[in-house]
């Protein structure tokens, strides 16, 4: 798959996006584990993914988006991460989950370590919400972005800090 590429500024940071003709490939914080290497993409201006991704982003970040529409174009993973992602992206947002839970729903619980892992790969920070995935105790663990970042989006998302029984 040919990638092109656009680098935009958020209030949490500069974020690469990368698209090919078929959706989204890919949103990742500049500096965050497991970004790809990007020197062979095409840098542009505009492309309607990356356009689209963009808009939704700056929608989120300003408190007016919730939802993300523009296709995603799986580029990367196994099928293994690949239905770890899915299962990411129907997190609705507010809400969080466990390792253990998503591990569960793949009708594999002993995979907690695998979906973790798998989680902390997932190409599209924030539009697939890796993010809403805490530990086993409901703590803040393991953001390729930073657990700094990782509370700021679950804050902004009225899902942090967690509320006592």
């Amino acid at each position: 798959m040919k990638l092109v590429c656009k680098s935009i500024a958020t209030p949490l940071g500069r974020m690469l996006l990368a698209a090919g003709d078929a959706g989204l490939a890919g949103v990742w914080f500049e500096g965050q584990s497991h970004h790809p290497d990007a020197s062979t993409w095409q840098v542009v201006q505009s492309q309607c993914w990356l356009d689209q991704a963009a808009e939704e982003l700056q929608a989120y970040f300003r408190g007016q988006g919730r939802q993300f529409k523009t296709p995603r174009a799986a580029a990367w993973g196994t099928t293994f991460q690949r239905s770890v992602w899915e299962a990411l992206a129907e997190i609705p947002w507010g809400a969080t989950t466990r390792y253990g839970a998503i591990a569960a729903r793949l009708n594999n619980p002993l995979a907690v370590r695998a979906v973790g892992a798998a989680v902390g790969r997932n190409p599209w920070s924030i539009v697939v919400p890796c993010h809403r995935v805490l530990g086993a105790d409901g703590s803040l663990t393991g953001y390729a972005g930073g657990l700094a970042r990782k509370q700021e989006l679950l804050t902004r998302e009225g899902a942090w800090p967690l509320s006592s029984p």
